[in-house]
């Protein structure tokens, strides 16, 4: 099968699950062509397992460049058997792109739409547009493919997007906590994000103000746009938190902590969360988007932008061994539930012919 993947601009979760889309789908003998930016192209390694072409597709509508990049798809749509966009703008531009032929689309809604005044009425328009335009529309989280029912779209169904493979950890806890350069008695907390606002990170770092008697250092591994305002307040208000940026040793990290936050805005099917759990971590989280069916009983779930409860439940895991070993033990068995990824390929290749592919 010929399938062609569409993307914009990505710097995480996107970018990540269209990556192991082509591998999964390269690997099982398929011919994949990846329409995105030159810049997610490269960031994400996409010529490894597809044939990666340049089209630009920025954040925001912008007539000339979008005209061009509908321009561009349509003739890539041509040589292919099915086409899969991948976010709310790359599956718009897909519509148009498609809109005069039998190549049918399936879009994945990897993120909420914002809700401001302007830019909600624009996206508005292009969940419409989506809607309406495409065979299949998927959504990471329940919410999304409800939203997409109500718009009338004609099939929808839940993504599946499964953590990469698991990888042991190399190093123990008592190695961690030497490289850290904290005493072996001090708590860890662990989170794994991007810095962006939709990871709640000001939410978390509020949480820690009600945290200061605890011998508690939290780590957060991941970087991005918000890097410099966080750390500022962090230095002024003196909270025992770093940020460690990319980390190759995710593993590791997940194996020495005492627990593991989640403090997002919202999320769809949180890739981090599901690495946690199959490594048997302790998971204190906000219960947003599709966070809650992901973890199961096996975290400890606050209401999204409640600073006092996350820092309750945290402290709650931190310092009652019971309640903290209680959640590894759940953690192990929801792990063995997660979707691996032999489910998440035969997911797409029956949506594909579902939506209609040759």
């Amino acid at each position: 099968m010929r399938v062609l993947l569409v993307m914009g601009t990505s710097a995480g979760g996107v970018g990540a699950h269209v990556r192991g889309l082509a591998r999964l789908l390269a690997g099982d003998g398929h011919h994949v062509v990846v329409a995105c930016p030159a810049e997610a192209a490269d960031r994400f390694r996409l010529a490894e397992h597809a044939t990666p072409v340049p089209l630009e597709v920025t954040d925001r509508p912008h007539p000339v460049r979008d005209a061009r990049a509908v321009r561009d798809l349509a003739d890539l749509v041509r040589g292919a058997d099915v086409v899969h966009a991948h976010g709310l703008r790359a599956g718009a531009l897909a519509v148009l792109a498609t809109a005069r032929t039998r190549v049918p689309l399936v879009t994945t809604l990897h993120n909420a739409a914002p809700t401001g005044r302007v830019t909600g009425a624009v996206y508005a328009g292009l969940e419409r547009v989506v809607a309406r335009g495409s065979a299949v529309v998927l959504g990471v989280s329940a919410d999304l493919v409800r939203r997409m029912d109500a718009l009338g779209a004609r099939h929808t169904g839940l993504a599946v997007v499964p953590a990469p493979p698991f990888a042991a950890p190399t190093r123990d806890r008592y190695a961690v906590h030497a490289e850290l350069g904290i005493d072996a008695r001090t708590s860890l907390a662990v989170v794994l994000a991007r810095l962006a606002p939709q990871k709640g990170l000001d939410l978390l770092l509020d949480a820690h103000r009600d945290l200061a008697d605890l011998d508690l250092l939290t780590v957060v591994a991941g970087d991005g746009p918000l890097r410099e305002p966080l750390q500022r307040r962090i230095d002024t208000e003196g909270l025992p938190v770093r940020l460690l940026g990319r980390r190759e040793d995710v593993p590791d990290l997940l194996a020495a902590a005492d627990v593991v936050v989640s403090s997002a805005l919202w999320e769809g099917q949180p890739v981090g969360l599901q690495e946690a759990l199959h490594a048997g971590a302790a998971i204190v989280a906000t219960d947003v988007g599709g966070t809650g069916a992901v973890v199961g009983d096996a975290a400890v779930l606050v209401p999204g932008g409640d600073a006092v409860s996350l820092s309750r439940a945290v402290r709650d895991v931190v310092v009652h061994g019971g309640v903290r070993d209680d959640l590894r033990s759940k953690a192990v068995e929801r792990a063995a539930h997660l979707p691996t990824e032999a489910e998440a390929l035969a997911a797409a290749l029956d949506t594909y012919a579902g939506a209609g592919a040759r």
